[in-house]
């Protein structure tokens, strides 16, 4: 099982049952010193770089596949470029904790919008942090391979990601699309 562990929702539930009779018993009242605060953890990775990674997304009627590859500024900004054939970007996703922008290179268009709007039909909810988990394989199911389900409207769709390697603090080229040569398309209709 590559060294990662499964657990049933009865041992979750165990586990959760277990830390709430704990947490039930007598009363201690502690008084923290200046000295017994504890310090501030620094994050383990400021970039990060998945190139290879294979996305694939299953909805009712369709199957999609493409290869991927993922940079990721710590909360700051990410970049996922979609390559369906021979490493050609075809589509990117640029995402800020305030906005995401989808460029369809194809066909030339562009549309932005925010978590906000994209929650009204999606089903659990994303934020930023989730998404950055998402492209930086931080996910608490695993680094190699993550699974997701997702509803938008009424259409639910599965989302997994197989990462092939992950890359910390390395450069990474990140920043925004210059947009001038692309056309942008009203996405409310669909929000």
């Amino acid at each position: 099982m590559n060294g990662n562990k499964t657990y049933s929702w009865k041992t979750i539930w165990l586990i959760v049952l277990v830390a709430l009779m704990t947490g039930c018993g007598v009363k201690r009242q502690t008084v923290q010193t200046v000295e017994d605060v504890p310090e501030t953890e620094t994050p383990a990775w400021h970039t990060c770089l998945i190139q290879g990674a294979r996305i694939t997304v299953v909805t009712p009627d369709n199957r999609i596949s493409a290869n991927a590859t993922m940079q990721v500024v710590r909360d700051s900004m990410l970049v996922i470029s979609i390559q369906p054939l021979l490493g050609i970007e075809m589509m990117r996703i640029e995402a800020t904790p305030t906005e995401i922008i989808g460029i369809d290179k194809i066909h030339g268009q562009y549309a932005i919008t925010g978590f906000n709007d994209i929650n009204r039909k999606l089903t659990p909810p994303l934020n930023w942090d989730e998404l950055q988990q998402i492209c930086s394989a931080e996910l608490p199911l695993g680094s190699e391979k993550a699974r997701l389900y997702y509803t938008f409207g009424d259409d639910l769709f599965e989302l997994t990601i197989s990462y092939p390697m992950r890359q910390t603090d390395i450069p990474v080229r990140i920043g925004h699309q210059p947009l001038q040569r692309y056309t942008q398309i009203d996405i409310s209709k669909w929000l």
